[in-house]
């Protein structure tokens, strides 16, 4: 995953720039953009911290897609109750677990 354009997005969300093959060295900035454009320290550094963040939330892709339906649930609801229920979500959840602070 490419971090580059949300990295700038995040730092200045006003600034009007395009970039060539998504390479910092190749981005240019509207001349009359009025707002301080990002240095590339600042821009790499916003970067990593997208990247941990990525990383960090790991495990909500991995629950998504690890749950049961939402046909399936219903039908879990119906079956087995609420309880039921709890129960097939929280093996989803122990499967992945919330990683500590990030």
């Amino acid at each position: 995953m490419d971090f580059l354009v949300t990295a700038i997005n995040n730092l200045c969300p006003n600034c009007q720039y395009n970039i060539p093959n998504l390479n910092f060295d190749e981005i240019n900035w509207f001349k009359e953009n009025p707002f301080q454009c990002p240095t590339k320290q600042e821009i790499d550094a916003e970067i990593e911290r997208l990247k941990q963040e990525y990383e960090y939330n790991q495990y909500q892709r991995d629950r998504a897609f690890a749950y049961p339906s939402i046909q399936d649930q219903l039908d879990i609801l119906y079956h087995k109750g609420y309880d039921g229920w709890k129960d097939e979500i929280s093996k989803v959840k122990e499967n992945y677990p919330k990683p500590k602070g990030l």
